[in-house]
């Protein structure tokens, strides 16, 4: 069998995610549910159902705020916001599934390592196996003063932060404790072999951990580590320390040189390439036939919010496009801290330079060079030829009417891949590391930095 799609769906645990506008189709459940935990319950069985790999969840930690100086356009239309803890919801989740994996972001800017070790490595344990975490360093401006700070931290020191960050995270998880420590000794009274159990004792730059860690080992001790960002900084954070890469570009060639760059610096970190899987974002507009596929397109671009678009791009890039009146003048790149992949997008990283007119024009519908509509067949030989020329392993499948557009994929373009044996007809056993890089590797793999800490115990207790 060649290679098979792993697929993602990409959300968000609030009112709306990146669809903006789409909130008022009258198809749209989530800003109705959002709330109620059954929503999510079903959602998650929806996803099994189609084979899904992982339900990924994004996060922020605040409220875009950059389009207009102002945080209004973002609440008005609901741009992320309200929003709530994707963490909690997982345990539901898992409970009525058994091979559906969940992916849930956590920035390393703004929460501390001892205490999001004991999250994800009780998440691990309540799914068996199944967590991942999506590594952000986050941007915003209202995030920042949300967390006390009169200015966000710099772009590249986020990343120095977020280094240190894993560091420590890697010593809990692999480190802190051995394996058979739980030992349950009812005759000599010993539950946990306190010899087996390490203080890690970290003095950092940011952090100082004196650990052991409070949670015992679950079956992957470190979650899958997923990560985006293609910026310099980001693609070495990547290369050194993820296993999902998620990646964008304007063609197939960029994608290409994205894919080659973070193969290469992973393996100068010593690191085996093939254990880095890379993803792209993927839009679906499918129907029956194509006239349907079509007619909702064109639904969709009515409901559509470009202030939202706008405050989005705003908070993501650090551009204030209100700011942009003379609509002749070319859209140049100029440095920010908030995300440079996003800021680079319509700059420097764009196939031809754009003038202000364009910019603007981009975000006032739906950019049908990043939708792919139409019948099923269509759909499928879009997406296979992506990934056939890109050599992209997988996609974060977005959608703009939830639930509705995840069923109509499941139901119509899913048989159509698994037909042409690119996409699995059933999971395979284990846990998510092992789903994703075959049976048993559940552990980071060897070279990995993360995994040094299991044959190098730190102080005893």
């Amino acid at each position: 069998m060649g290679k098979q799609i792993q697929l993602n769906a990409f959300e968000m645990a609030g009112a709306m995610h990146n669809s903006h506008g789409l909130w008022k189709h009258p198809q749209s459940r989530r800003h109705r549910h959002y709330n109620d935990l059954s929503y999510w319950i079903d959602l998650a069985k929806l996803l099994e159902r189609g084979k899904f790999d992982a339900l990924f969840f994004a996060d922020v930690a605040g409220v875009y705020d950059v389009y207009r100086n102002n945080k209004e356009p973002a609440i008005r239309d609901g741009l992320q916001f309200p929003l709530n803890d994707p963490a909690m919801m997982i345990s539901a989740m898992a409970s009525v599934t058994t091979d559906l994996s969940f992916a849930v972001t956590v920035s390393t800017t703004y929460e501390h390592p001892f205490s999001h070790a004991r999250r994800f490595s009780t998440l691990d344990h309540l799914t068996k196996g199944r967590i991942a975490w999506n590594i952000v360093t986050s941007y915003l401006p209202n995030a920042a003063r949300n967390y006390g700070l009169t200015n966000m931290i710099k772009h590249d020191e986020r990343y120095e932060r977020a280094d240190e960050f894993l560091d420590v995270v890697y010593q809990l998880w692999e480190g802190s404790w051995e394996d058979g420590a739980m030992i349950a000794d009812v005759e000599r009274g010993i539950l946990v072999d306190p010899e087996k159990v390490h203080s890690i004792n970290h003095e950092g730059h940011y952090y100082q951990v004196e650990g052991p860690h409070l949670t015992d080992p679950s079956l992957q001790r470190t979650p899958v580590i997923y990560q985006a960002g293609t910026s310099e900084r980001g693609k070495e954070f990547a290369a050194k320390h993820a296993e999902c890469v998620f990646i964008g570009g304007p063609t197939n060639e960029k994608i290409r040189e994205h894919i080659k760059d973070i193969k290469a610096r992973a393996k100068r970190y010593g690191r085996n390439p093939e254990q880095v899987k890379l993803y792209t974002f993927l839009n679906v507009i499918v129907a029956e036939t194509t006239e349907e596929a079509e007619a909702k397109f064109e639904t969709y671009q009515k409901l559509w919010s470009a202030e939202a678009a706008k405050a989005q791009y705003g908070g993501s890039s650090g551009y204030d496009l209100s700011k942009y009146t003379d609509l002749d003048s070319y859209f140049e790149y100029k440095h920010t801290e908030h995300g440079q992949s996003r800021a680079a997008s319509l700059t420097k990283d764009a196939p031809k330079k754009l003038t202000v007119r364009e910019v603007l024009n981009r975000f006032e519908t739906i950019n049908r060079d990043h939708v792919i509509v139409g019948n099923p067949k269509e759909v499928a030989d879009a997406i296979q030829f992506f990934f056939e020329d890109t050599g992209i392993d997988g996609f974060n499948l977005a959608h703009f009417v939830t639930p509705q557009n995840l069923q109509e994929f499941i139901d119509l373009v899913i048989p159509e891949l698994q037909d042409r044996g690119l996409y699995k007809k059933d999971y395979a056993e284990g846990t998510f590391r092992e789903k994703i890089f075959g049976k048993g590797q559940s552990l980071l793999p060897n070279g990995h930095p993360g995994s040094r800490y299991r044959q190098t115990h730190t102080t005893k207790l």
